[in-house]
């Protein structure tokens, strides 16, 4: 598929799934109930078999994981496909969260790394925030989280060979590949490539990354009148055992959660130096819209472009709103803003710029992996998405005066 190709996804509301997935999704919900569990109890127990382990630390996760689970039986109409691939899901971050306690049972020092002021980056998607982190990342004197990593944080052992670890990622991303082919163009994932520490904030269940892959609305109203400081402290313990496993120790962190959590945020990592991105919201609705939409084929057995179009143009407000009023929490000698045409017209000087801002001036080691990285990762060599507001019933100049606050107050230009 050429860099010129442009994609039009003409199947959100009736997706033209494989054939085997088609027929495992007919067999319907008392097969899945059998073979697929969600009961709490014997997910807890299920996590258990797999750690060797019994201990799953304080009981904060326990609320949220309730509230989940209830949201995920009463409004995320699960195909089969989809209770397998969240069962495995659930009892992957129980492994996760039973694994790190044992591990600071064994080695309570972890509680005393540093995790001196981490660089976190925080935008909506396709504003530059994966570009600009992985190009951040080919600095070897800092640290990031790579997608195999996220997935499977803690190993079985220490002295396990990470390569296990890698090839179930692999093979996890060549099946999602298979069911969403369209997806790379909309967002590229590699086992190495880094990824959001999203999906370390889900070992508390507390996080977005439940909303990008469900409809479970009565979640995201908990999630969004909760105080989210302990689910951060868990981040921080995840990323203190990591970089104590394998350094460095300055991290390079990237979610849009955090646009909307600056006061958790900064209450645990109070030193941040923290990397907002700015595109014009209207296109970057748009595309939301589009790759939650496409993304929901995996876990539902119905998708309402619609319904989750609305839903997602009412979240990324939420969250501009959430950013502009939360800015004053900031410290201005913390925080500097990168929109995204001038990223696009000079890449490597905006990271330049960036590593000084941080204090982390990119040594000539670091200049000439970024400048290869960069030449490898052409923007659009994959293809490009088509993304329509129409698809989804929203009106543009409605949510342009409805985002224009936002535009106004960082010189986000339209496109």
């Amino acid at each position: 598929m050429g860099a010129a190709t442009r994609q039009r996804i003409t199947d959100l509301a009736h997706p033209e799934l494989p054939a085997p997935v088609r027929a495992l999704n007919l067999l319907g919900g008392p097969v899945a109930d059998r073979v697929a569990s969600l009961d709490e109890d014997e997910l807890r127990a299920a996590a258990r078999r797999r750690a060797s382990a019994y201990d799953f630390g304080p009981d904060t996760y326990r609320t949220p994981l309730g509230i989940l689970l209830a949201a995920l039986a009463r409004e995320a109409e699960l195909s089969v496909l989809g209770r397998v691939l969240t069962r495995q899901l659930l009892i992957g971050l129980l492994t996760t969260r039973l694994r790190l306690c044992r591990l600071l049972d064994d080695h309570p020092e972890i509680a005393d790394e540093a995790v001196p002021a981490p660089i976190v980056i925080l935008g909506l998607p396709r504003t530059g925030t994966s570009h600009l982190q992985n190009l951040l990342a080919q600095d070897p004197a800092l640290r990031s989280l790579p997608y195999w990593e996220s997935l499977e944080p803690i190993p079985e052992r220490l002295a396990d060979d990470p390569r296990d670890r890698i090839r179930r990622c692999e093979y996890a991303l060549r099946f999602q590949h298979w069911v969403m082919p369209l997806f790379p163009l909309m967002h590229e994932m590699t086992a190495g490539a880094c990824h959001e520490e999203i999906q370390l904030l889900a070992v508390d269940f507390s996080t977005m990354l439940f909303e990008a892959s469900y409809h479970v609305p009565s979640y995201r109203d908990w999630y969004v009148a909760t105080d989210q400081t302990e689910a951060y402290r868990t981040l921080r313990l995840l990323l203190q055992a990591l970089q104590w496993m394998r350094g460095p120790r300055r991290w390079v962190l990237k979610s849009p959660q955090h646009l909307e959590q600056l006061g958790p945020l900064l209450r645990v990592f109070p030193d941040a130096r923290i990397v907002q991105t700015h595109r014009d919201p209207v296109r970057v609705t748009a595309s939301m819209c589009t790759m939650a939409t496409y993304g929901l084929r995996m876990n539902s057995a119905r998708v309402d472009p619609v319904r989750t179009g609305h839903y997602w143009a009412a979240r990324v407000e939420r969250m501009l709103r959430k950013s502009v009023d939360d800015r004053p929490l900031v410290p201005r000698e913390q925080i500097i803003d990168v929109r995204f045409d001038q990223f696009v017209a000079d890449e490597l000087g905006t990271v330049e710029r960036v590593c000084a801002f941080a204090g982390h001036p990119a040594s000539d080691t670091a200049r000439a992996a970024m400048a290869a990285y960069q030449a490898r990762h052409a923007r659009g060599r994959h293809g490009t998405i088509v993304y329509r507001l129409d698809d989804f019933m929203l009106d543009a100049d409605e949510r342009r005066a409805a985002l224009r606050f936002y535009q106004e107050r960082f010189g986000v230009p339209d496109e």
